[in-house]
């Protein structure tokens, strides 16, 4: 019994103005009252010994979260840095994907820039013998013959400076598609972009490939006037689609050389608040299972070696940017058409 209880009790045994039965009340109290204190005193230490536990526990887990938050703020370091890696890469293929397209164009663009030079050189010859016969008739006093053959000088000058300009055009496309995108919409013609990018790729396959051949269709929307997109991205669309156009009508005339005649058919349509362009082919057609992979990336149907698999990913990125849809519709060993729908915000 504690010291200070027991003392208690022994006065109680000596009192003498307390009956037995008192005494053994207050005795027995003063036992309950030491019990008490004493299952007190227990949960005391008890709870002292968890409070202890538990604060080795407790400096445990804090020393334990810090190691692995120190794991985590590594990890992320790491991820962050391969997440810049990644981007980096991404951006290399992109601009690999740019370059190989206009390697692919390098041809037509050259055949395309061919023409209006040669028409610059041969008015260039007529030009200067004119001039020559316009010094002679001056020399001999025709005024009215030299005014006649100026005349026909100006109209040759008025043609070399259409052709130059034509060779100029053709250039600016060509480092158009191979910059990076300025990300600025301007008002563009469609109908001339995309007629523009079917003759250069045409062109170019027959330049890599003297037995490529294939019908081009063409059926242009004149209503629809000039349209405010990013030239250079969406150029990189409609050649893409061309592109793949071509190559599938190239396979289908491997597997039916005879009683086949491969069509390419490019064609804009105003209708309603959308403008459509649309690419179509009657070639080899998508296969059912490779219908919903086209547009990941790095997916490719094309032999290894002969295709990215980032055309038709980055074409799909592109056209969702602009705020539209490209759509595919296509029946296996008959032909695919990919429809551009683009808002129709006209300038």
């Amino acid at each position: 019994m504690n010291p200070h209880l027991q003392s208690i009790a022994d006065k109680i045994q000596q009192a003498e103005n307390l009956s037995a039965a008192e005494k053994e009340f207050f005795i027995k109290a003063v036992k309950d009252a030491d019990k008490t204190q004493a299952l007190v005193q227990f949960k005391l230490e008890r709870t002292e010994k968890d409070r202890h536990t538990l604060s080795v526990m407790l400096e445990e887990s804090i020393e334990d979260l810090q190691k692995k938050s120190a794991v985590i703020e590594e990890s992320n370091k790491t991820l962050t840095q391969t997440l810049n890696e990644l981007k980096a890469t991404q951006a290399q293929l992109i601009q690999s994907e740019k370059m190989a397209s206009l390697g692919e164009l390098t041809a037509g663009i050259a055949h395309e820039i061919q023409n209006p030079l040669n028409f610059v050189n041969n008015f260039s010859d007529v030009s200067t013998e004119l001039v020559d016969e316009m010094n002679e008739e001056i020399d001999k006093g025709n005024l009215e013959d030299a005014k006649q053959i100026a005349e026909d000088l100006k109209h040759n000058l008025e043609k070399i400076n259409h052709h130059g300009k034509r060779a100029g055009d053709i250039v600016k496309g060509m480092l158009q598609h191979s910059r990076s995108s300025s990300g600025i919409k301007e008002p563009t013609d469609i109908n001339a972009l995309a007629d523009e990018y079917l003759r250069l790729a045409y062109h170019g396959l027959r330049a890599k490939d003297k037995t490529f051949n294939a019908a081009m269709k063409t059926d242009y929307d004149d209503s629809i006037g000039l349209i405010k997109i990013i030239p250079q991205d969406v150029g990189r669309v409609i050649l893409n689609l061309i592109t793949n156009a071509f190559y599938a009508v190239t396979e289908r005339k491997k597997q039916q050389p005879d009683n086949y005649e491969p069509v390419v058919t490019v064609s804009t349509k105003k209708v309603k608040d959308k403008i459509e362009i649309k690419v179509k082919d009657n070639g080899t057609g998508i296969p059912k299972k490779a219908l919903d992979k086209i547009f990941q990336p790095f997916f490719t149907t094309k032999p290894t070696g002969q295709g990215t698999g980032l055309g038709l990913s980055l074409s799909y990125d592109i056209v969702k940017a602009h705020g539209g849809e490209l759509k595919v519709e296509t029946k296996e060993g008959e032909g695919s058409e990919f429809i551009i729908q683009l808002p129709n915000n006209i300038s």
